[in-house]
């Protein structure tokens, strides 16, 4: 293997970036809602809005006791908001029927609602020092590019990446090793420019002894944003989010030019709970009206 343990411990002892839910003091439960929040959402977007959050939630049965329109007008522009919901079904379950301790466990954290494999994992790990593999797409291509000397990593596959990880992590210190796989990839083995001179694993990485050969596998879905039904959502979550006061329809018609895609973004606002239309067929964040 090329990824030798306590180099990549000793590499992140030195070179970690000070992130709050890193710090010995920082709660399962600020792990819990750091991790929902950083997916696919880059962590200078996430920390200010991670300190309000548990400024104003400390514990779950704080933020179970919100209301959703509450919890989605806190959320702002992070994206993504359904994961605002998913995490506010965990505080609930949490608060009722955890005590409102978040669960050490893998299992246990995948039962809670909205809680995946990955994010169970990583609370585990993060929160608790659990030894289990969690694998993002910067651990995938650090595996891809030091171990197997390929370009990056190929399509995601759940059995293949965690067994790929799993025999990677040390017998001590098993979560600080994952959470420096994490950084490196983050930082240093980046998917477009790697700065492969600062790599902690450089003398041994395969990628580095192949030649360092171009990226061949099947080609990579690049996500657009601009015109897409994620942008006209998030500008009818905007208008909402800028009132205290249920809305005019026409209010929201203002914000996109197609009614076809506008009306349409607008029911599966309305089906995924993120909406509610009044009696009166006025439109507010849930819980607000």
């Amino acid at each position: 293997m090329s990824l030798d343990a306590q180099t990549l411990i000793d590499w992140f002892a030195k070179t970690a970036r000070d992130l709050p839910w890193r710090r010995p003091e920082c709660t399962a439960w600020g792990v819990l809602v750091s991790e929902i929040m950083l997916q696919q959402t880059p962590v200078a977007r996430v920390e200010p809005v991670w300190h309000e959050w548990l400024a104003r939630w400390p514990k779950p049965s704080d933020m179970a006791a919100a209301s959703h329109g509450e919890v989605l007008r806190a959320w702002g522009k992070l994206g993504y908001p359904r994961r605002a919901l998913r995490l506010h079904a965990a505080a609930q379950a949490i608060a009722t029927d955890r005590g409102d301790e978040v669960p050490h466990d893998v299992d246990t954290l995948l039962a809670l609602p909205g809680i995946g494999a990955y994010t169970a994992r990583a609370v585990a790990a993060f929160a608790y020092g659990k030894k289990c593999p969690v694998v993002d797409t910067n651990v995938r291509r650090v595996v891809a590019r030091a171990v197997h000397g390929a370009g990056d990593a190929g399509p995601p596959s759940t059995t293949k990446d965690m067994n790929d990880v799993e025999v990677l992590l040390p017998d001590e210190k098993a979560a600080v090793y994952s959470a420096a796989l994490m950084e490196l990839g983050a930082l240093v083995c980046t998917a477009r420019t790697p700065r492969c001179a600062d790599c902690p694993v450089f003398d041994t990485c395969k990628w580095q002894l192949n030649g360092r050969p171009a990226y061949d596998g099947p080609a990579k879905v690049v996500q657009k944003f601009a015109g897409t039904d994620r942008q006209v959502r998030g500008l009818l979550l905007d208008v909402l989010r800028g009132t205290s006061e249920p809305v005019e329809k026409v209010r929201l018609d203002a914000v996109w030019s197609d009614a076809g895609q506008r009306d349409r973004c607008l029911d599966s606002l309305l089906v995924d709970g993120l909406v509610e239309q009044t009696a009166g067929g006025l439109f507010a964040l849930p819980g607000e009206h």
